[in-house]
């Protein structure tokens, strides 16, 4: 029993202070020897002794919780990402709207409410839909536009003439803080057919290996 209970008492010394059992048996054993122990109970009891005098000079185990934040992470950024020399420039004003009554005479109660001359929505994500010209820029012409992103030609407006284009922003204070009005330098993706739906629009927005980018133009 007292083996047994030497044994355990090590162990658990061992898993406290990481000194093995050899090491303390052999400081056990040599103080033993020095006082010159002659019973087997004699032994047994100073070794005990001494096991627990030595635990009880053990520091009391910290638990340290290793935690790592995660380091958020800088999302890719289109426009760094991309080779735009590629694609043929135009030179153009930008300004930017909303479906409001500021910009289009309607109020939401009304039936056209937020619907483009093309019948999409308006909408604001990574392929957003913008006004132009359409003798210029026909339904369904992709721009991008640097500081804006993806423009979807489609609709159009009384004061978009020539180069120009209106940029589609969920709300007035959007219009003002994150653009105004800008003469820019956009790249012409791709010209348009003239046609352009929901479900061409819905899937250049959730085209697989664009979803890196999306965040950057989701407003939160």
């Amino acid at each position: 029993m007292t083996v047994l209970f030497l044994a355990a008492l090590l162990t658990t010394y061992h898993s406290i202070s990481g000194v093995d059992a050899m090491s303390l048996a052999s400081y056990i054993n040599q103080d033993s020897s020095e006082q010159n122990e002659s019973t087997y109970t004699k032994h047994g009891k100073k070794a005990v002794g001494l096991a627990l005098k030595w635990l009880k000079k053990v520091p009391a185990a910290r638990t340290e919780i290793s935690s790592s934040k995660a380091v958020a992470e800088t999302p890719p950024d289109l426009e760094a990402s991309i080779d735009w020399s590629k694609y043929k420039k135009t030179t153009i004003i930008a300004t930017g709207y909303t479906a409001g009554v500021e910009s289009t005479g309607k109020n939401p109660g009304h039936p056209e409410y937020g619907i483009t001359f093309s019948g999409v929505k308006v909408k604001r994500d990574l392929y957003s839909t913008i006004a132009a010209d359409l003798n210029v820029f026909p339904i369904g012409t992709i721009l991008f536009i640097p500081g804006y992103g993806y423009g979807v030609v489609a609709d159009k407006g009384g004061a978009i003439k020539g180069n120009k284009i209106d940029l589609y922003y969920d709300t007035v204070e959007e219009v003002f803080e994150k653009w105004g009005k800008k003469t820019i330098e956009a790249s012409i993706v791709k010209m348009g057919s003239g046609k352009l739906t929901e479900t061409d629009l819905q899937q250049l927005n959730e085209e697989e290996s664009m979803q890196v980018f999306r965040q950057q133009y989701i407003s939160e």
